[in-house]
Parts: structure tokens; sequence; C-alpha cells
């Protein structure tokens, strides 16, 4: 088992918990997963099951396969990626509601 760092777009659902006047948000999450298909699968899972509304998901690797990419990753963000491991959870470490600031948002 390993630790995928994955970024995941929302798009609005009722009951979200999204911000008022938000179009929808980001979010940073570390999920296990034997491969990185199994931990996008179980964390759109996950998203499903709390009324939120997954778009898009994209992965950016381990924790080796980042460092290996030259990613600076600190100990904060190690320590969540093995809390995750640990707990054999879906570990949210960042979600930023957007307002309609999103590139996509404003191109005509």
């Amino acid at each position: 088992m390993q630790v995928y760092t994955l970024v995941i777009e929302l798009g609005r659902r009722e009951g979200d918990g999204l911000p008022k006047g938000a179009t929808g948000a980001g979010l940073v999450c570390y999920a296990p997963g034997k491969d990185e298909a199994e931990a996008v699968r179980e964390t759109v899972a996950i998203l499903k099951q709390a009324e939120m509304a997954p778009l898009d998901v994209t992965g950016y690797g381990t924790l080796e396969e980042r460092l290996a990419e030259g990613h600076e990753i600190d100990d904060e963000e190690r320590a969540l990626m093995q809390r995750a491991l640990d707990e054999n959870s879906v570990i949210i470490a960042q979600m930023t509601p957007w307002f309609g600031d999103r590139p996509e948002d404003t191109a005509h």
C-alpha cells in the first residue's frame, strides 16, 4: 500500500458544504491504495458519500515519485501522508473554494 497525492476539482451539489456563492472547489488529498487507480476510486467514492461533486482528479504520484520529480515536500506534508497510510484513510489536506476565478470560468 502506498499513499498518492491527488488534486480533485469539485463542482457544486446541494448539501456539499461549500461557501455560498462558490462555483466549486479544489482539494488536495492524500489517499492510500495498492495503485493510483484504487486511490482515485476510493477518494471519489468517499467524496460522493459526503455529498460532494468530484469532476476531475489529477494524480501526482507517491512520495518517492514526487521527490524524483523535484517536488519539495515539507515535514507537515510527509506527516499527513503517513497518517493516511497509518489510518488507511483519505486525508484532505487543503480545500480552496472557487468564486468564478478559475481560468476556464473567465475565458471567452
